[in-house]
């Protein structure tokens, strides 16, 4: 019996860090007797000492109703695009909509400003009665963009209550080492970082155009040298009491899933994913295909508006996780839908597909961001004029419940 955990060379990444390329095999004389004779459970701790000691803990699964919120303040810290000098504030019905600017003072010189960059991070405040909750939900693409933005907005890491995770491309967790690096000692004790399933810890490759590359992995033993507690959210599950995740999307709508991404499944150095996780899998085939089974959506419930349902990128289709959503809510009413559609790489046929079946589940407010596509949003300006809001860095919207 062979037993290879990583197999082939291929890019990692790891900052600052020289990575070994050493493999683990049961040609390796040192290991063989460990992994070939040893059975189920010498690799059982092998890979427990690998992956930082643990596996995820079980998120708190949803019972009952979703809380109702009193209020519901989304801010996008980091999105590809922004536009300093739009109206600094307007109101849309019920939704309040306030941009940023950019860094310009009657009283100094020009200062700092937003960064924007291909990647996602968005910052909720719920309110219910006297309880806040703060949950940060992904990292865009660069420390250097999230720490900027969330310095410029006043934003203190020591007040979250959460961290949610969508999936594990680089353009959602990428800035989070040096988020955790940057606040060391800050965050509060075993905060929770949320993620859909084992599959977010796989390596990963670029293979779409425009080029291919290392897409990185996540670095486990930094998640737990910053006592975060990593929570598994395969199922619905409670955030910091007040939100909830769609838990893994199921596949309810005409969407179909493309893949520009491979990820590869083992773990080496202590980064990847456990290949136990995955029924059938063989850990010496080359990089499989991503059907991103461990996606998830956040969302809220404002009292007398309905969801409002941070989608982040949509790979297994914006139809389904709103869907998801509803389903696991019992709410049907659907305030608003804020993130990445991923929408940009399909066809005109496929667009206007997608907008008739938002359409027909009738949100209030549409907010596309990041992956959406620019042909996507004109097409949604012509048909949903009213309920299309344009957001990008910076752009606080705060969702009011109705009123008694």
């Amino acid at each position: 019996m062979t037993v290879t955990l990583n197999p082939s060379s291929m890019p990692w990444t790891r900052a600052n860090e020289a990575v070994s390329r050493r493999f683990i095999t049961c040609d390796d004389p040192d290991r063989r007797d460990l992994l070939c004779g040893g059975g189920a459970l010498a690799m059982s701790l092998l890979l427990a000492g690998l992956l930082g000691g643990s596996r995820p803990a079980r998120a708190q699964a949803l019972a009952g109703p979703v809380p109702e919120l009193d209020e519901v303040t989304v801010r996008i810290v980091t999105d590809s695009y922004q536009f300093a000098v739009a109206p600094k504030t307007r109101k849309a019905e019920s939704l309040l909509i306030e941009h940023f600017g950019w860094g310009v003072s009657p009283d100094r010189p020009p200062g700092p400003t937003m960064v924007s960059e291909f990647g996602l991070s968005m910052h909720a405040t719920s309110r219910r009665g006297e309880e806040t909750r703060r949950t940060l939900v992904d990292f865009g693409f660069t420390p250097q963009a999230l720490n900027n933005n969330l310095a410029l907005l006043e934003m203190q890491p020591s007040d979250l209550d959460a961290l949610v995770l969508s999936h594990g491309h680089y353009d959602h967790f990428g800035g989070l080492a040096g988020f955790l690096a940057a606040n060391k000692g800050k965050l509060k004790s075993k905060l929770p970082l949320y993620v859909g399933g084992e599959d977010c810890f796989c390596a990963r490759e670029w293979t779409a155009p425009p080029v291919k590359g290392d897409f990185g992995v996540i670095d486990r033993k930094g998640l737990e040298e910053a006592r975060l507690t990593v929570t598994s959210t395969e199922r619905p599950s409670l955030i910091a009491g007040h939100g909830f995740t769609s838990g893994q999307i199921g596949q309810r709508s005409f969407e179909k899933i493309l893949s520009p991404s491979a990820m590869r499944i083992g773990v080496r150095d202590g980064v990847g994913c456990d290949p136990r996780s995955f029924a059938k899998a063989d850990p010496q085939q080359g990089p499989v295909p991503d059907q991103f089974q461990h996606e998830i959506a956040t969302a809220f419930n404002v009292k007398g508006r309905g969801l409002v349902i941070l989608t982040s990128c949509s790979h297994r289709g914006v139809v389904n996780a709103i869907r998801q959503a509803q389903a696991v809510s019992g709410v049907s009413k659907v305030h608003a839908v804020i993130g990445g559609f991923h929408l940009a790489p399909y066809q005109p046929e496929y667009l206007r597909e997608t907008l008739a079946a938002l359409k027909e589940m009738g949100p209030d407010h549409i907010v596309p961001l990041h992956c959406s596509g620019e042909a996507f949003y004109e097409m949604a300006k012509a048909e949903m004029p009213t309920k299309l809001v344009r957001a990008y860095t910076g752009t606080r919207l705060t969702f009011s419940a109705a009123a008694a």
